[in-house]
């Protein structure tokens, strides 16, 4: 008898997000539209739509200024950034040196997230990005 072959199902691909939160939870989560990669103008960019989102949602909650944490990116690294953040007031923690590569997200937030979505099929980006945000706005303020 033959090996069975398995029918191979098409992926919807991969896609990127941006996600912004704080102590409460979501900020804001940003898809990276197909194709593109991140660079220092589009990531200035969505820390401009952080600014505008801290200033309506924590505009009494913010005394001191803004804590920020970046990974090691090469648009999170760059000049333009760095100076971006700084001309909005942002004040960004170093990295830990022992863990270069590894975001506090990947350990907490991205694991239950990718259980949620396991075994789950989606047709579009669309489905992806409900269930996505779904499941991150229900979270309760513990969690984060």
């Amino acid at each position: 008898m033959p090996p069975q072959k398995f029918r191979v199902q098409k992926s919807a691909g991969k896609f990127l997000a941006s996600v912004f939160r704080d102590h409460e939870g979501m900020l804001l989560i940003d898809y990276l539209p197909k194709g593109q990669t991140i660079i220092a103008e589009y990531y200035s960019s969505l820390l401009v739509q952080l600014k505008d989102i801290l200033k309506e949602k924590c505009c009494r909650k913010i005394s001191k200024g803004v804590l920020f944490l970046n990974d090691n990116a090469p648009a999170h690294r760059a000049l333009a950034t760095q100076k971006k953040l700084a001309y909005m007031g942002f004040l960004c923690l170093d990295r830990p040196p022992y863990s270069p590569d590894l975001a506090l997200s990947d350990c907490h937030l991205f694991p239950g997230l990718k259980k949620q979505l396991k075994g789950r099929h989606f047709s579009s980006d669309a489905e992806v990005t409900a269930a996505t945000g779904t499941w991150l706005d229900g979270q309760i303020s513990e969690f984060f």
